[in-house]
């Protein structure tokens, strides 16, 4: 408010400027939705690694096409990713269990796996007490403490957690909550069925062929494996249900509702041979895309083996919402970490997450993620070899073909989007187009939100035309746009035209904004000529 002015002098107020800078959202974090070996359920995830995931999700599966996804992405160049873990609704079992007892005073401690599923069946624990523990503070009492120690035999994962104390039930559970493994359910008086071991020396030598939490029998320490009452549900089958879910409950693709912001989203088949349904899967989850402004990659039908295929079975993916997806194919050929010296068939959806992400953060969101610059690694072949004119058959259907050039490798030789059918002469017929439309859509939904409830009139028009067309004006420089200046490159509109009076009645304010989008080249002809005639001397 304005400085009382009371007595002579020099007054000093600081006045505020009306700029509120407008920053860009991120644009490829990418949201994966799948079967994983662990982890949490229907929670999305925030990871920026291979290792994140691998501690949280329990790392490669061949029975996981989403372990392989997401390890794709970020070879390729993804830096930050959403895991939401979707199970088997219909049979799914609880987590596995186990009882052990601390202690001369026969505390039953009962743990249960962090999350659901077979995968904890085979985990192992081992609780050490009194002169076992070896890190105890001066002046606690040894005989309260005790150590936690749990094992993932099949994943090779540890997690130790020392100087619990018996006597808080709060403190141990509270530490336990840490875990990617385990959480406590119950810290009580009780007896337990465990069997009494030894614990190994931390200091001795490692045998590989021996469980680290089984050592000879002894006479002190606490041993016991899980029960198997883990349970993937139905004998392991999945159905699209799983991966859909529920909107209201916040399952499957809707537990991203949850999430602050993803740009991608990728959805691999259950099997790596399999095919999601258009209808079941591929449409909800274009539909959640164009409501949270975000873009799909659709990966090609497992039956799509050679040119024809692809060609004459496109339209089964003409759905609502296809200015928000693409499609890539064919499938991708490379390594299997989990089968040395094989080769394996993988959908390609994670690796052109990665290389978008790649392209993104070189190049921008308005550069198209195809060219001799979006090559794929950890591809050694792809499963249909391409032609030029097998390329320019499918190209114009709105199909992104994998191609592979002696010299480059394997890349991606396609920019459109599933409405980038020639035939339909969209105007969101390329990805980077429509991928730059939702960047400065959600970057101005966001940045103005400190407009709602002000004074519907000219300074609140005035300021709403600097900040916004400030924002425009630094994509401007980065060479988003077409145009030479400025004026040709976008503009901002917000004054009584746009904004009526009975819009203003109706507690309303319109901004109109434009923008020319940098359209890819996909064609380049070149006109060569030769010149006749003899030269003159």
């Amino acid at each position: 408010m304005p400085t009382a002015v009371t007595y002579p002098g020099v007054y000093i107020e600081e006045v505020p400027s009306g700029v509120r800078t407008i920053v860009g959202v991120p644009t490829s974090i990418t949201a994966f939705v799948g079967f994983a070996r662990r982890g949490p359920v229907d929670d999305p995830s925030r990871i920026q690694s291979w290792g994140d995931y691998d501690r949280r999700f329990g790392g490669l599966s061949q029975t996981s096409t989403l372990s392989y996804a997401v390890q794709q992405f970020f070879a390729n160049g993804g830096a930050d990713a959403i895991v939401v873990r979707v199970v088997h609704r219909e049979g799914a079992g609880a987590a596995s269990t186990a009882t052990l007892t601390l202690g001369a005073g026969n505390k039953r401690l009962v743990l249960a796996a962090a999350s659901p599923g077979e995968w904890a069946n085979g985990l192992r624990v081992r609780i050490e007490g009194g002169d076992d523990v070896r890190e105890a503070e001066p002046g606690e009492n040894a005989d309260q403490l005790f150590n936690l120690r749990v094992h993932d035999p099949a994943s090779g994962t540890r997690e130790d957690f020392l100087n619990l104390n018996v006597a808080s039930s709060d403190e141990v559970i509270a530490v336990a909550e840490q875990s990617q493994l385990i959480r406590v359910t119950a810290l009580g008086i009780g007896t337990s069925t465990a069997v009494t071991r030894r614990p190994p020396d931390p200091h001795g030598p490692a045998d590989p062929g021996v469980d680290p939490l089984d050592p000879p029998e002894g006479v002190t320490g606490t041993f016991t494996a899980f029960t198997a009452n883990g349970d993937d549900g139905a004998d392991g089958t999945q159905a699209a249900d799983d991966l859909i879910g529920s909107d209201a409950d916040k399952e499957g693709i809707y537990a991203l509702r949850d999430a602050d912001i993803f740009n991608m989203l990728c959805i691999p088949p259950v099997t790596r041979d399999g095919t999601l349904d258009v209808t079941a899967i591929i449409g909800p989850a274009a539909k959640l895309c164009a409501e949270e402004r975000a873009f799909l990659i659709v990966d090609p039908p497992d039956d799509w083996d050679d040119v024809a295929e692809a060609r004459d079975n496109v339209d089964d993916y003409a759905i609502a919402n296809r200015r928000n997806a693409a499609i890539y194919f064919p499938r991708i050929n490379g390594p299997d970490p989990l089968a040395p010296g094989t080769t394996g068939t993988f959908p390609p959806c994670g690796a052109v997450a990665g290389l978008i992400a790649r392209t993104d953060g070189e190049r921008g969101v308005w550069k198209a993620p195809a060219g001799q610059d979006a090559t794929l690694a950890g591809v050694s072949a792809l499963s249909v070899a391409l032609t030029d004119g097998e390329n320019g058959q499918l190209n114009p259907l709105g199909i992104n073909c994998l191609r592979t050039f002696e010299g480059v490798g394997h890349v991606v030789w396609g920019a459109r989007t599933l409405d980038g059918a020639d035939r339909n002469a969209s105007e969101w017929k390329y990805v980077p187009i429509r991928r730059l439309a939702l960047y400065i859509e959600e970057s101005l939904y966001r940045g103005t939100r400190w407009a709602v409830f002000e004074p519907n009139d000219e300074p609140l028009w005035s300021q709403l035309r600097l900040n916004i067309g400030s924002f425009m004006h630094d994509l401007f420089r980065q060479g988003a746009f077409q145009g030479a200046s400025p004026r040709e490159a976008y503009f901002v509109k917000c004054d009584k035209e746009t904004t009526t009076q009975s819009d203003r009645d109706k507690g309303i304010v319109n901004v109109l904004v434009g923008f020319a989008p940098l359209k890819p080249a996909e064609f380049v002809v070149l006109k060569i000529s030769q010149i006749a005639g003899e030269r003159e001397v």
